[in-house]
Order: C-alpha cells, then structure tokens, then sequence
C-alpha cells in the first residue's frame, strides 16, 4: 500500500485524484485501487510536501526573529507528501475502459500489478523489447504490427540517444525468429553510425553495406517520370522531349552519351529547349549514379528478409546528391514491394528532415514526395518508414503526422516541442513538458504502438558500437603528429 486517497477542491475525479502517501513513491510510477468498476489505474504525476506549521508566511517569519519554529512546535510530526495521480482508464472483465464515476476518499492505493499493467500498456510478450518501465520491472515490448505499419518516429535533440536507441530497435529486428515474423532493414547512414553491424560477431552475417557513391542504376530502369521528379524546373517542352528520347532509346540499354545524342537530333523548332534540357541532364550525369547496365544494390535480391542493408552516405558532400539518391531508393523499394518482389521492409532515415523538409522549394525537397507517399500509403503494402530527427520544426508535417507512433528523447527546443506536440495527438501539455526533463537514455512512447504514452528507460546494445572516423582528441593528436613531421621533413630537405 502506498496510501489513501484524500479530498481537495475538485477532487477525486474521473480524471485525476491525490493521496497521502504513507510508503515511499516516484513520480511517474503507476498505482491501482479497488474502483466500483474494477480496477482503476493512473500515474503519479506529481508528488510534493506540505506542512501546516509553514503555510502562512508572516507567521514563520515572525517566529523566526527570535529561534526556530521547530523549538516551538512539533513541525516534523506534521509534515506529509502528497502525490497527485492522473486516471489512465479501468480494468475489468479483461478489458480496459474509461473511468465512468470518481474513486473515493478514503481508498488504499497500491502499487501497479505488473502483469495487468503489462496488458494496460499494450505490451506484448513477443514484442520488440526496447528497455523497461521506470520504476517497474516490466519490459517493455513493443508489438510489431502496431510500431511498424502505421510508422514512427525517432525525435529527440543532438546526443539524446536517437542512433542508440535505433540500433536497439534493429537489434530487435535482426533476432525475429522466422515464426515471429521478420522484416527487411534499410537504413539511411547519414555519418557512418551503423557500419559497426558489419564488424560484429552476432549480426555481421544478417548485414550489408552499401557505399553512397557506389550506387548505381541503369538509366533505361529510371524512367522519364522519374528524373522530371528530380529535374523539378524542367518546362513542359523539355519534358516532352526528354519523354520522346527515351522512349526512343528503351528497347536497349542506353547510355547518358546516347540519351543526350538522341535529343540533340531531335526534331525540336526551339533549339534552346534542347540546350536546356541538356545542360539540366549533364548536372545529373555529375553524380555518377546512372549507368548504362551496372545496378548496385540489386534491390529485388539484396533486400532479404531479417537482414540489414546499411546505405553509407558518410562520403557524400552534395545533400542534393543524397536527397536524389534517398528519391531513388525509396521509391524503388515502394514499387517492388506493391508487386510482392521483395519482403515487407522497414526503410529508418537518419536527419530525415533533410530529406522531407517541410519549407523547402522541390528542388531542394526531391525525396519529400516519395516519403509522405509511403508514409500515407505504406501500411497496405507492408511498407513502413521510420523518421529519425533532431529537428522535427522542418520535418514535413505531412511525413510526421502519419506516423503514428512517436518515440521521443530529450528535446529543449520550445519550436520542435510545439511542433512536435501539434502532430501527436496522444502529448497533452503536461507530457510536453516533460520531455525537457528526460536525461539520455530515456524516451517517452506516445501514439498506436502503446495504449497510453509510457516513459521507458532504452536498454543498452548488444552490439558494440562503432562509429566512421576516429575520437576528437585521437584526431587532434594525428593532426600534429603529421604536421611535425612535414615540418621535420621539409627541414631535413633544405
């Protein structure tokens, strides 16, 4: 027992009550009590401590002119704690439902039974195991269905623990068993996070890694639909030229060299059309990804399922570059998923607001289109996406919203906080602001994968973490010794 519930002005009520506490509690830890309905749960929101001997002002600070009101009255034996405790629903007959009348005065609260709060929260026990409830010994497992096809989100601040806590979740993924269900991984690796999963003992079999710049795709397998939707400036004139050449060309493989030969000759009154469109395909051909015959990944046979495909992006300067080759991926995977050629897949994109920015012009947002496609259409295909952000203000608030879960670390921004609130339904005010209190590691699941928002504390990773590039102070420290010995070689030379 933790203790009795008491009466103030309005409360107890279907929404909220307080209790004396009699047993040591935290703040954020789920309580129970015997309702007429059955069994009522909440969480302590609140805890704080009153005492009767300080509550008027000017009478302390009259006493303690001369000595302490402690001298004078028995104040220790009048303090007491008082915890607030906000109503999440009721359990009977197995099943949950809204408080209908108030609990009242009076009643014993208790500690949450772990078993009935494991089924409250929707947790399942061949569920994606992410970390535990604070202040529980209760895992929190996270069902597949309910996380990934409807979505989710990974939102927090630099070094809140976003790639932590997406490595825990492909963890997760990679040790499904065949009977449980799997899924095909693809990750976007923006700076090189999840190369360790190739190094590791356990999971380097299940994983592939693709560099950036060896990407490459067929021109004859893009399409001129595909390059207007990376060419977004492109005039209805030069579209119609582009269309008519490759259309031309698309019974043989064709090279860049023949596609621009093609419209070159054609048969256009304007010849700034040509030109245009020319010098518009020759930016394109800079970022070496289309080729006459080489396709690498081979999308149909690489992507498997209960297996990672990791996109290395760490060596890619140009975000254009990077936006065109997420457009192409994505898009991609959407296709041959809708035809059943490859197994349901979960694409996760590391700084997804720069591949679906909200106030962006199409140029500078080529990838956007295809990630709010699948986020609204995915889930008939068993096509889900994962946006991982640090800066959820200029995520497309179309991509956000569809994503129907949200895990959330430590985030101070007041802009991403406001924005982050206006597309979750589940975050009341009150959760808002704790979202600024939570230190590394933790997270708040809010939205379809849990029945109510819960704060879990992130397991630690079962594989070891290794990231591209050396530690600041290992840099720093190669830096001079390679500058001391061009210095003592440039002397020893004169």
């Amino acid at each position: 027992m933790l203790g009795t519930i008491i009466a103030t002005d309005g409360s107890p009520s279907t929404s909220e009550f307080s209790f004396v506490l009699k047993s040591h509690a935290k703040k954020g830890q789920y309580v129970q009590l015997n309702h007429s309905q059955g069994l009522l749960f909440g969480y302590i929101s609140e805890i704080y401590k009153s005492n009767r001997y300080f509550e008027r002002a000017e009478s302390v600070a009259e006493f303690e002119k001369h000595s302490s009101i402690d001298s004078h009255f028995p104040t220790s034996s009048w303090e007491y704690v008082i915890g607030n405790v906000k109503i999440l629903g009721v359990h009977a007959d197995g099943k949950f439902q809204r408080a209908f009348s108030p609990p009242s005065p009076g009643l014993a609260v208790s500690n949450a039974d772990s078993d009935v709060l494991r089924s409250f929260l929707g947790f399942t026990d061949e569920g994606l195991l992410l970390g535990s409830i604070e202040h529980h010994d209760v895992p929190a497992k996270l069902s597949l269905t309910r996380l990934l096809q409807k979505h989710f989100a990974i939102l927090a601040m630099s070094g809140a623990g976003k790639s932590h806590l997406s490595s825990v979740l492909i963890e997760e993924l990679l040790d499904r068993k065949r009977e449980d269900g799997r899924v095909a991984i693809i990750v976007i690796d923006i700076h090189g996070e999840y190369l360790g999963f190739k190094q590791d003992s356990k999971y380097g079999n299940q994983t592939t890694i693709i560099e950036g710049n060896d990407i490459s795709i067929p021109l004859k397998k893009t399409g001129p639909e595909t390059i207007c939707q990376w060419l977004p400036n492109l005039s209805v004139p030069q579209r119609d030229v582009l269309r008519h050449a490759m259309n031309e060309l698309r019974s043989e493989p064709f090279s860049f060299k023949q596609l621009i030969e093609t419209i070159d000759a054609s048969e256009v009154s304007r010849d700034e059309v040509k030109r245009a469109l020319i010098r518009s395909l020759r930016e394109l051909r800079r970022y070496r990804f289309l080729s006459k015959t080489k396709e690498n990944p081979i999308l149909s046979k690489d992507v498997k399922s209960g297996h990672l495909m990791v996109m290395d992006f760490s060596d890619i300067d140009s975000l254009r570059k990077k936006q065109i080759l997420v457009s192409l991926v994505a898009r991609r995977l959407f296709m041959l998923r809708k035809k059943g050629k490859i197994p349901p897949f979960l694409l996760l994109i590391e700084e997804a607001h720069n591949f679906a920015r909200q106030n962006a012009e199409e140029r500078e947002a080529v990838s956007r289109s295809i990630i709010e496609t699948i986020a609204r259409e995915g889930r008939k295909f068993g096509a889900s996406i994962c946006l991982v952000s640090q800066r959820p203000v200029n995520l497309s608030t179309t991509a956000l919203s569809q994503c129907n879960t949200h895990i959330i670390l430590r985030v101070t921004n007041p802009n991403d906080l406001d924005h982050i609130q206006m597309s979750s339904e589940g975050i009341d005010s009150r959760t808002a602001k704790s979202i600024t209190g939570l230190k590394v590691g933790e997270a708040i699941v809010v939205g379809e994968a849990v029945n109510y928002p819960v704060f879990i504390s992130v397991r630690d990773r079962k594989s070891e973490k290794r990231e591209k590039g050396a530690p600041l102070h290992k840099q720093a420290i190669d830096f001079e010794e390679k500058q001391e010995k061009k210095e003592s070689g440039a002397e020893a030379f004169l």
